[in-house]
């Protein structure tokens, strides 16, 4: 796995129609983040679920290259683990708001509303 794989899902498929985007993603094992976070029984951090989301909201839907500026209810619901497919939703609100939430067979993971703000 190439060094770039090891800080990003792989992307299994992308559904994209402004104003919504759907992606399904694997998350390997080899991950970074999974490295040091609970040995015993990794999962994938909360900030990293965010990062993504903000990532591939301002790649497919055309947001402002905007820093993020406030996340509103946000609710971290079940873990991710290693080597699970989950589903990523985003719909873009508007220029500088978008809503996101993770799901998998296991049901809903995390959801939450960014505002970005400031310039990066």
């Amino acid at each position: 796995m190439n060094q770039l794989n090891c800080i990003t899902p792989q992307v299994l498929n992308v559904t994209h129609q402004d104003p919504l985007l759907e992606m399904t993603l694997f998350v390997p094992s080899e991950l970074d983040y999974f490295k040091g976070h609970f040995n015993v029984a990794p999962i994938l951090a909360g900030v990293v679920q965010l990062d993504w989301a903000v990532k591939y909201a301002k790649q497919y839907l055309g947001l402002a290259d905007l820093a993020v500026q406030n996340v509103e209810v946000l609710k971290f619901q079940v873990v991710i683990v290693p080597d699970m497919t989950i589903t990523l939703k985003i719909e873009k609100k508007s220029e500088t708001k978008f809503v996101f939430s993770y799901h998998s067979l296991r049901g809903q993971h995390a959801s939450g509303r960014v505002v970005l703000g400031h310039p990066l």
